[in-house]
């Protein structure tokens, strides 16, 4: 999986649906944010029927976690308002544009932390964050697969994360094939940083206003950005 170049991966998947694909996919998006999702929904609502999956256990203070939140309820509205009105000055999406829609997990930190425990001096990019990746990649998978609630099987699921220039998009492909596997749906390959996807990202998130910080959530990564 080293030399593999997700991104073509993913384009290759929407050329065969544009080409031979009655139906509209639907398609689970795990989102870690507002500003990492913002690109990642510009560019697959052309293409899916995209429902955001918000599950980040990850994140520590209950207060943040609500902000990021409702920072994503804000975004996924101003986006279907587009729609609505057929309005896509500026962006990269055209009369293809689909409404987005949003699943909401329940809120467990306490899970996460039972997770990694034993974990704690990990730094950035390790193992701890390989069991926080695959944490919420099973959930999502369980989500697509059907699992949970009442929206029905998905065709694909993927994961904002790869966006990110701190995230090893290799590590959260395999995590995320893996669990497609485990329980049966088709995982969307993906490095949306590439292709200037995470500069696209800093543009919208300047358009919109949104609600940045330079850390993942989790109270270690809190630490390091010196948020504590």
């Amino acid at each position: 999986m080293q030399k593999t170049n997700f991104s073509r991966e993913t384009e290759k998947i929407i050329k065969r649906i544009s080409a031979g694909q009655k139906d509209v996919p639907r398609l689970l998006l795990h989102s870690c944010c507002a500003p990492c999702s913002s690109h990642v929904m510009e560019y697959l609502r052309e293409y899916f029927a995209l429902t955001v999956f918000y599950y980040n256990p990850n994140i520590t203070v209950s207060e943040e976690y609500e902000k990021r939140l409702m920072e994503e309820k804000r975004l996924i509205e101003a986006y279907n308002r587009q729609v609505e009105i057929q309005d896509f000055t500026g962006m990269h999406s055209s009369p293809a544009a689909k409404r987005i829609g949003i699943l909401e997990a329940p809120y467990d930190p306490e899970a996460w932390f039972a997770a990694v425990q034993g974990l704690e001096d990990c730094p950035e990019g390790g193992d701890r964050c390989s069991v926080c990746f695959e944490m919420r990649l099973r959930a999502s998978a369980r989500a697509a697969a059907g699992i949970g609630h009442s929206l029905g099987r998905f065709d694909y699921f993927t994961t904002t994360l790869t966006i990110s220039p701190l995230k090893n998009a290799m590590k959260l492909n395999e995590i995320g094939q893996r669990m497609a596997e485990e329980y049966g749906v088709s995982w969307l390959p993906s490095d949306f940083k590439k292709k200037d996807g995470y500069k696209r990202s800093i543009e919208l998130s300047k358009e919109f206003d949104l609600y940045r910080q330079n850390y993942c959530g989790c109270v270690f990564s809190q630490r390091l950005a010196g948020k504590s």
